[in-house]
C-alpha cells in the first residue's frame, strides 16, 4: 500500500503561504518544503494529546515498598533534601 505523496512548495512559496500550508497541516496533511527542487524540510501536524486509558492505568505495573510512607524513610528523604 504505497502511501501518499507530500505536497510539496518551494520556500518562496512557503514564506508567502504559510498560513494556508499551516492550516492543511493540522488537518492531518504533511507539508515539504524545498530549496531549488530539493526536499529539505517535512511539515507534519503534531500529536496534541496523550492518549491515556483513564485512571488505574497504572495498576499492577507499579510496585510499592511495604515501608514506602514509614517514618524512618520520610526522615531519611527530608535528610537528602536538607530539611
Amino acid at each position: 500500500m504505497a502511501a501518499e505523496a507530500a505536497e510539496q512548495f518551494n520556500i518562496h512559496e512557503a514564506k508567502t503561504q504559510l498560513s494556508r500550508i499551516l492550516e492543511r497541516v493540522e488537518h492531518g496533511e504533511e507539508v515539504v518544503i524545498s530549496r531549488a527542487g530539493r526536499p529539505i524540510a517535512k511539515v507534519v501536524p503534531l500529536r496534541t494529546s496523550v492518549r491515556r486509558r483513564g485512571r488505574g492505568s497504572l495498576r499492577g505495573t507499579l510496585a510499592m515498598a511495604d515501608d514506602w510512607d514509614a517514618p524512618q524513610v520520610n526522615e531519611g528523604i527530608a535528610e537528602e533534601f536538607g530539611l
